[in-house]
């Protein structure tokens, strides 16, 4: 595998990014993946690299780059606190996230070992929307987007309202219970998917917790529903980006 540190430029700044990629077979098909609220970090690095061995080009992104150009909430730096961590979250919104994404496309375009052609994404957590908002707003370039454990998925606002416009395949991995996404919100979420013919799959995970993917969740980690959503992630790339 090779690892990359790098700057992409934005509109606005330059936007620290993680990439991981096989050595060899490329070009290989892009996943954007966006962080979750705690932070670009080592524990995101290893699940992208855990996808990128599958075969995939993967952009890992530090979205709070207007504001820090670093931001781990685990890494004991005594700044990086719960309440940074929520205003940094709160300063995003999917206008400035469609911004950061088409710099990630002038990026991924221009690199050789890069298949642009085949374009997926996800997202945890705060970025579930983002990802599927970008499936939204970008439906001529995402074939395949994911959201696991996403809040803000449906009510007014939300990338629902647009989800008509989205041609990707659409995957939601949702927590049985989750103060973030409550089983309401995801019920109307179906519903509302449903009703618009959208190629789209909302699965509940029984007995689990928000953050049940992070393996460092300690009390939310569960270790058979982490491995059921890694493999519905690799299925649902390898049908729409193989």
């Amino acid at each position: 595998m090779i690892d990359r540190d790098i700057d992409i430029v934005t509109s606005e700044d330059s936007m620290p990014t993680f990439v991981t990629h096989p050595e060899e077979g490329g070009p290989h098909p892009v996943v954007f993946f966006y962080m979750d609220g705690p932070g670009k970090r080592e524990e995101l690095h290893d699940m992208a690299r855990r996808l990128g061995t599958a075969g995939y080009f993967v952009v890992l992104p530090n979205l709070y780059y207007r504001d820090a150009r670093e931001f781990d909430l685990f890494s004991g730096d005594p700044a990086h606190t719960p309440e940074r961590m929520w205003e940094l979250l709160e300063s995003l919104d999917a206008d400035r996230v469609e911004r950061d994404t088409a710099s990630l496309f002038d990026f991924v375009d221009t690199d050789p070992a890069a298949d642009a052609a085949r374009v997926g994404c996800m997202g945890y957590c705060m970025s579930g929307p983002f990802s599927f908002a970008m499936a939204c707003r970008y439906p001529d370039r995402i074939r395949a987007a994911a959201s696991l454990h996403g809040i803000r998925l449906f009510g007014p606002g939300t990338p629902a309202d647009q989800a008509g416009a989205a041609r990707a395949e659409l995957y939601f991995a949702c927590a049985e219970f989750d103060e973030w996404a409550p089983s309401e919100m995801v019920d109307d979420l179906e519903r509302h998917l449903a009703a618009i013919g959208a190629d789209a799959r909302v699965e509940r995970y029984p007995g689990t917790h928000h953050g049940f993917a992070f393996p460092s969740r300690e009390g939310a980690y569960d270790k058979s529903a982490a491995e059921r959503h890694w493999e519905r992630l690799h299925a649902l790339f390898a049908r729409n980006l193989a």
